[in-house]
């Protein structure tokens, strides 16, 4: 049965979501389920806004179906042909044999990759171009690497609302409502943060340029591809995204990750967390074997202070603690205060390459006293971890 919602009387909601498939891009865990949005405008010409993953495939249709109530397809509007927004490209083609796809040159190339026998008929657009549907007028403007190279997003200039393909998504299904004023920010927040930083964190530069075309524009509605509309408070969201494409931190705190064998590295960081707690400074620990790097990179990208505590493991850096380190390097984030802390019975030797591994990182601030464990914790080091408290929160 179709599940479609009407957003305005001549823009439908179309698409579906779906919580049995445990890893979006068969990586990122999505515990919440994962919505694929496509829309829907029945004016005098109507137009799809994208398509959407197969795992929904038979929902979308009985939406789609239900929404042109008989009616042609003109226009299937492309804004990013990542599969799970284009994996019905050509099942809308072979249904809807007039339909045209308004796509830019490069997303044109993609489609060709993707579905090499396509025998669509193409309106190429390029930034500034406008399609008039009858009363709604729609602009595209071009989004590169937000996150894929042919992104492009749309601008409805009748109704002000910006179809902003993957900028402004989140994880997480929606549970009946459309719209992101229907959930508590609080409970929004870590789920768009994680999203951000894991799918576009690298592309702090290019977000910028789309926030800048954006703010030239009046828009009192988002509809991203992923995650819920934005009707109201639209600031709130943008200014999370201006803090997280110049990589600017949320909150002036300490994020810890560690990574221990046998207890005892963890019991240092523990102590080190109790005393800048005492301090008055937020502390955020997780231990790196038991938590997805998706979900410490969106603390490191949240927290101004990281804390990065490892054993020495076959002469190398704990194997989750140096996935992590791999990870920050490429999402780029940046302006961050990084200490070390290493362990080593024999040969410690994590501290020296962790900061390999950081030191060409731009715009990280290396503390240059490494913190160095043999085996477990002395008394006699309690001095050492008061002035590394010291250090993190004067800086």
């Amino acid at each position: 049965m179709q599940t479609l919602q009407q957003i305005l009387p001549d823009l439908i909601y179309v698409g579906a979501s779906e919580g049995r498939h445990p890893l979006f891009e068969n990586i990122y865990p999505v515990p919440a389920g994962m919505s694929y949005n496509s829309y829907l405008i029945t004016d005098e010409k109507t137009a799809l806004l994208d398509t959407c993953d197969m795992s929904v495939r038979e929902q979308f249709w009985d939406n789609v179906t239900t929404g042109l109530a008989g009616r042609d397809l003109d226009y299937l509007i492309v804004h990013h042909m990542e599969p799970d927004h284009a994996a019905l490209i050509q099942e809308i083609v072979s249904r809807y044999p007039h339909v045209q796809l308004v796509c830019n040159a490069k997303t044109q190339q993609l489609m060709g990759q993707f579905f090499p026998n396509t025998t669509a008929h193409f309106l190429t657009v390029k930034e500034g171009d406008t399609l008039s549907l009858g009363r709604h007028t729609l602009a595209f403007y071009m989004a590169p690497m937000v996150h894929w190279p042919e992104v492009m997003v749309s601008y409805d200039t009748t109704d002000k609302i910006l179809f902003s393909a993957d900028a402004f998504g989140t994880f997480g299904e929606l549970n009946g409502s459309l719209y992101a004023d229907t959930i508590p920010f609080s409970d929004f927040v870590p789920e768009a943060r994680r999203y951000y930083t894991n799918i576009v964190g690298k592309y702090g530069n290019q977000v910028q340029m789309l926030l800048k075309k954006a703010a030239t524009l009046d828009i009192e509605m988002i509809c991203p591809l992923h995650g819920p509309i934005w009707r109201k408070d639209l600031g709130l969201l943008l200014d999370k995204y201006q803090k997280w494409s110049t990589y600017t931190p949320e909150e002036k705190g300490t994020l810890i990750v560690y990574g221990s064998i046998y207890g005892h590295t963890e019991n240092a960081v523990r102590v080190l967390a109790e005393k800048l707690a005492a301090k008055g400074m937020p502390v955020r620990l997780y231990d790196a074997s038991k938590t997805h790097p998706s979900y410490l990179l969106s603390e490191a990208f949240r927290y101004s202070h990281l804390v990065l505590a490892s054993v020495t493991y076959n002469n190398g850096i704990f194997p989750p603690v140096e996935t992590f380190i791999l990870d920050m390097k490429a999402h780029a984030l940046q302006n961050r205060h990084v200490f070390l802390i290493q362990n080593g019975s024999w040969a410690p030797a994590s501290g020296k390459l962790m900061t390999a591994l950081l030191s060409d990182m731009k715009g990280i601030t290396l503390d240059e006293e490494i913190l160095t464990i043999t085996s477990a914790l002395k008394p006699e080091q309690e001095m050492t971890l008061d002035n590394l408290a010291t250090r993190i929160s004067e800086s």
